[in-house]
């Protein structure tokens, strides 16, 4: 697939947008057909979600910190912590525009401190999802210009990769920590083409030609880090992080078969296999480093940036759009007017916000695209907390664009997503496995 053809599809949306076709999962990203989906690489929780996808260096025991695992020192109690992400978005390019929602279970994670100096932690999260739907309206013409036919092509795809993990962060010397992170990567990518040609003045029933493309992966992946905290003046510390995340194959098997449909969309004739065989998709290296200030108390400022080599990225089939690196730069912080009032539970709620800019791995036209966005969340301590155990319930909310509606030379034009994204987090600290003493 080159550029031009990536922007006849992600123009198509204008035939989507009068469809009134909804998609489900992401709510309809063009975007997603393209390398793995829509990738979230290693974006972390409701916590960080509220700060901008920030907290590489930004030590917390409440909430499962699953960016850094070297962070899982600071883990004081058996947390448990679940996500539920949901999300609005406006999808359009330069004639026509449709919009979708949805909402789906965002994560789990659990951590458990081990020891004094260890701790670990287990969890499940998505790794990308793929889900896009577009129509393609095109005239055929003869050697003389005439128009005799007219195809529809539609394109669609769902799925995507999950990654359950098990980490552990250990302290090697004062404020100084590592840890490492083992992941099963696992799921199935769906797509389909479907082409109908209607000749011209013709009454015979409409046939369709469906292909498609069943892909299920699974492999390993593994990510180290490590996190240094250094007091530099009273009640002020500086936090400094890194976070790589190995390049890997993710290997699968695939599947592809050729089936004819009528105009309702009933098998014509029995699906024909045209195809299978094994091969990988290479997923490149993700370099992280984070730097942050906090008071030890209440409030943290937090910078994060990242860098991703997609331009070494390989599909299963070795073809498709190439890739381009990308960086992205986030800044956020919370604060906690103060953590220990009584009288005035909206002091012990903690305040978050925060900014980001990201460049997109594709360039259709040799431009490059940026996702540009705001970020803000709370938490709220449930007022049955005590010093055993402690409810949190979190919120995180996101309101970006990425992309743009520039025409291409090819005369397409690009596709613009506004979306607003939300995650809500339910987060329980206990001091399980912990020896209690008989007075």
């Amino acid at each position: 697939m080159d550029g031009h053809v990536l922007g006849m599809m992600l123009t198509g949306l204008a035939a989507l947008a009068t469809s009134g076709v909804q998609a489900q999962s992401l709510g309809n990203s063009p975007y997603s057909r393209v390398g793995l989906g829509e990738y979230y690489g290693n974006t972390g929780g409701v916590r960080q979600m509220g700060m901008g996808g920030v907290g590489l260096a930004a030590p917390n025991s409440v909430n499962v910190n699953d960016l850094n695992p070297a962070l899982l020192y600071y883990t004081s109690r058996t947390t448990f912590e679940a996500g539920y992400s949901g999300q609005y978005k406006t999808v359009k390019n330069a004639v026509a525009s449709s919009r979708s929602g949805n909402g789906t279970l965002g994560y789990l994670a659990m951590s458990v401190p081990l020891a004094s100096r260890w701790a670990a932690a287990a969890g499940l999260k998505p790794l990308s999802a793929v889900d896009y739907e577009a129509n393609i309206l095109q005239d055929v013409r003869n050697t003389s210009n005439v128009v005799i036919a007219q195809s529809l092509k539609q394109y669609k795809g769902t799925g995507g990769i999950s990654e359950a993990y098990l980490a552990q962060g250990v302290r090697l010397a004062k404020g100084f920590t590592v840890g490492f992170t083992a992941s099963y990567l696992f799921g199935v990518v769906d797509e389909t083409v479907a082409t109908t040609v209607q000749e011209t003045n013709s009454l015979d029933p409409l046939l369709k030609s469906v292909s498609r493309q069943h892909t299920r992966y699974s492999d390993f992946a593994f990510r180290a880090g490590a996190h240094y905290r250094h007091s530099i003046a009273k009640s002020l510390n500086l936090n400094l992080a890194g976070v790589y995340s190995f390049g890997h194959n993710l290997h699968g098997s695939q599947t592809n078969t050729q089936e004819r449909e009528n105009a309702n969309g009933a098998l014509v004739a029995a699906a024909i296999l045209v195809g299978e065989g094994h091969g990988s998709t290479y997923v490149p290296g993700l370099a992280q480093a984070g730097l942050s200030l906090d008071n030890d108390k209440n409030w943290s400022v937090n910078l994060d940036v990242a860098h991703q080599q997609w331009s070494k990225f390989t599909s299963f089939n070795h073809d498709g759009l190439p890739l381009s690196n990308t960086l992205r730069v986030g800044l956020g912080g919370e604060l906690t007017p103060d953590p220990g009032s009584i009288e005035h539970y909206f002091q012990r709620v903690a305040y978050r916000a925060g900014i980001s800019l990201a460049q997109l791995p594709y360039q259709p036209g040799g431009k490059t695209l940026y996702d540009r966005s705001v970020s803000w969340g709370f938490g709220f301590p449930l007022p049955t907390a005590s010093p055993l155990e402690s409810t949190t319930i979190s919120l995180g909310f996101t309101y970006g664009m990425r992309g743009n509606t520039d025409l291409l030379s090819s005369g397409a034009s690009n596709v613009q997503e506004s979306y607003i994204r939300g995650q809500l987090g339910v987060t329980l600290n206990n001091r399980w496995f912990i020896k209690r003493r008989l007075q």
